[in-house]
């Protein structure tokens, strides 16, 4: 079938229907209780509530490629078109105004309505979330430019650049962990761009628990990264890099063997020892030419956790 005079439509949403949206995943009384939580609750009654500038700060990534001002006032159309006689009253302030009140509202509200409304959400029912009974989490991260003000260059700095050039922005280091049946972040740390993913990565630990499945890339392999996984009840499976070797202490039927980390300087003189792993170790063909792929697991049970079946699930 040929198409003839094809285009395609953006879909347009007005601000009310959006406000209801959001409503649904993040209710008025939850950013209230972040909002008390933090003490962030304002002495006096201002122009700007904090409430309403912690739902600007939301809607500012729906209409990003807005000024501040004029998501300000898509907000008010929309509180409007939803008839909320309170908030119908809000002149549109000016841009400082805007940034006065954000500063003054501060991060930690926004920090704990994340940590209210971003915790896994995957049911037995989603596709691809869990495995042998396990959620399936993942690790990952990447770099981002950031505006180019002294403070950002002083705090988050810049990438290396050849000799002769000089690097446009400051960047800055995101780490997440995601749900991997929802692609939901639930966790995510912000750093420096000096700051490796490693050590954002041990900080995203703190949100793994019994009855996950971690998955990470081989930039990720560490015995802090193995220990402090385990030490949190979460299993593990994670690309090892082809320099690291391990002795093959026993093998299994389905090709793979039982092995261990030994740790590293700094955690051994901590008093920690080395960890029982499993290895598994399969060839993938890429363009026509074959790549070894090596995964450690804390997974001794073939019967539940054969290697084909963990290999495939961490591609």
């Amino acid at each position: 079938m040929s198409l003839v005079n094809f285009e395609v439509q953006q879909p347009y949403i007005t601000p009310s229907q959006l406000l209801l949206a959001m409503d649904e995943v993040i209710p008025s009384q939850t950013i209230t209780n972040a909002i008390i939580s933090t003490s962030s609750v304002g002495q006096r009654q201002r122009i700007l509530p904090t409430h309403v500038v912690v739902v600007l700060l939301i809607a500012m990534s729906f209409w990003s490629s807005d000024s501040i001002v004029s998501v300000f006032k898509n907000l008010i159309h929309g509180f409007a078109s939803l008839r909320i006689p309170e908030l119908i009253r809000f002149k549109t302030p000016t841009s400082s105004s805007i940034t006065e009140a954000r500063q003054r509202t501060g991060a930690s509200v926004m920090t704990r309505l994340f940590e209210m409304v971003a915790p896994p959400l995957a049911t037995v029912f989603t596709p691809g979330a869990f495995l042998g009974g396990l959620r399936i989490m993942a690790i990952d991260a990447t770099v981002f430019d950031i505006p180019e003000t002294q403070e950002n260059a002083r705090v988050f700095g810049y990438p290396g650049s050849r000799p002769g050039t000089y690097p446009a922005f400051p960047k800055a280091r995101l780490v997440f962990l995601v749900e991997a049946g929802t692609h939901l972040i639930t966790d995510a740390f912000i750093s420096p761009y000096r700051i490796g993913e490693r050590k954002g990565a041990l900080k995203l630990l703190r949100s793994v628990s019994d009855g996950m499945l971690l998955m990470w890339d081989r930039g990720l392999h560490s015995f802090k990264m193995v220990n402090a996984a385990i030490k949190q009840k979460c299993h593990i499976l994670g690309r090892v890099p082809a320099h690291v070797k391990f002795e093959v202490v026993q093998t299994f039927d389905d090709g793979s063997y039982k092995s261990w980390i030994a740790p590293d300087g700094q955690s051994k003189k901590k008093g920690a020892t080395r960890i029982p792993i499993r290895v598994i170790e399969y060839v993938v063909e890429e363009n026509g030419i074959e790549k070894v792929y090596r995964l450690i697991t804390d997974l001794m049970d073939i019967a539940i956790f054969p290697a084909l079946l963990l290999a495939t699930e961490y591609h």
